[in-house]
């Protein structure tokens, strides 16, 4: 499990390079200014949290696969990415707002994520 989300980890950072690249090579002359700056931020957040992706997966390979609140730190990032991050970039290309309404979802995801990664490592730190 931990294998595939490492190789999700790199495939959202590649695809945050890509999709950054498109906005400032692409987007920057159709879109305005307000609609560039959400596009960047979902880059920016997509980016954060591919690395923090890969972080879940390598600390799960180190504190075992078996620990759940890890399993569930890992599908939740992977999941707030593609809300969060995929919220924002059909907002900014659309221009309908109404995809606004996702994008908190995905930020509590993150924020369960990185909660239940904390939780984890402490606990099996603790364990030692």
């Amino acid at each position: 499990m931990f294998n595939k989300y490492g190789a999700y980890g790199a495939i959202h950072a590649l695809l945050a390079v890509a999709l950054g690249a498109f906005g400032a090579h692409g987007l920057k002359s159709r879109l305005t200014d307000e609609m560039l700056n959400v596009f960047e931020t979902g880059v920016r957040y997509h980016m954060f949290h591919a690395i923090g992706l890969l972080l879940i997966a390598l600390a799960a390979d180190r504190i075992g696969k078996s620990n759940n609140s890890i399993r569930w730190a890992a599908r939740l990032m992977h999941v707030g990415i593609i809300l969060f991050s995929g919220s924002l970039y059909v907002l900014s290309l659309t221009d309908v707002k109404a995809f606004g309404i996702i994008t908190p979802f995905g930020g509590l995801a993150f924020i369960v994520a990185w909660g239940l990664a904390a939780y984890s490592i402490w606990k099996a730190k603790s364990n030692e």
